[in-house]
């Protein structure tokens, strides 16, 4: 027992009045805190881009119809665009994929950079995606006073 108190005194001798003996005796971690492997994430497949409706698909207003980088498919009749290029159906109706002639405004930079290089005789076409509204007989709206 003596010289238990004999270490304990020599071991506080260097401590200052503020300091415990308790300083001591301070654990440390052994091994570093991991988190859990719920909380991975990134697990989910990448944005697909393409069509998601196909020609003759019934819809529902809201339903996206296409996510694409550039303008690809252009929004026709009852379709919208987001910010993102993706088209959406602002009606219920069918789907519905037309080809139509596409000619450039006179002395714009589309028609500068595309017409140029294209050979003479050459036709463009741009896809549209178009919905095609059910028919509602009974239903009739009002479209003005006149």
């Amino acid at each position: 027992m003596a010289a238990l108190a004999f270490l304990v005194s020599k071991s506080t001798a260097g401590l200052l009045p503020c300091q415990s003996t308790l300083a001591n005796w301070v654990r440390f971690a052994s091994k570093k805190a991991g988190g859990s492997s719920k909380n991975l994430g990134g697990k989910s497949p990448g944005r697909r881009y393409g069509y998601k409706k196909i020609d003759g698909n019934f819809v529902h207003a809201g339903s996206i119809l296409a996510t694409q980088r550039f303008m690809r498919w252009q929004p026709g009749a009852h379709v919208g665009i987001g910010t993102n290029n993706t088209l959406y159906a602002l009606e219920d109706g069918i789907v519905r994929f037309t080809k139509e002639v596409y000619i450039p405004p006179p002395r714009s930079t589309e028609a500068f950079k595309v017409i140029t290089k294209l050979p003479i005789g050459t036709v463009l076409y741009k896809t549209f995606i178009n919905i095609v509204p059910n028919k509602q007989e009974g239903h009739f709206k009002l479209v003005g006073m006149f």
